[in-house]
């Protein structure tokens, strides 16, 4: 049986979902009620940022106790840049 706590710190929200793979950078907001999550845009495609969003929401509800609700976005951003001359 698994044993829940309750979130000490909006890091631990973070350490949580680095234990994911192709997420890049974790950012916790306000005081742990957001948790943004940008990914690597060649290793997650637009349908597995959607699926990772919803499965790190249940790897939350599953693994903390924690009051009210926690959104999480998953952000997949492309750049693109050229240099004219």
């Amino acid at each position: 049986e698994q044993t829940q706590t309750l979130p000490e710190a909006p890091e631990d929200l973070e350490r949580l979902a680095l234990t994911m793979s192709g997420i890049d950078r974790v950012y916790a907001l306000q005081a742990g009620r957001e948790l943004r999550v940008h990914v690597h845009e060649n290793q997650v495609d637009d349908l597995r940022a959607a699926q990772l969003s919803s499965e790190l929401a249940e790897k939350i509800s599953d693994s903390l106790v924690f009051p009210g609700q926690i959104k999480v976005t998953v952000i997949r951003e492309l750049t693109a840049v050229a240099i004219a001359n």
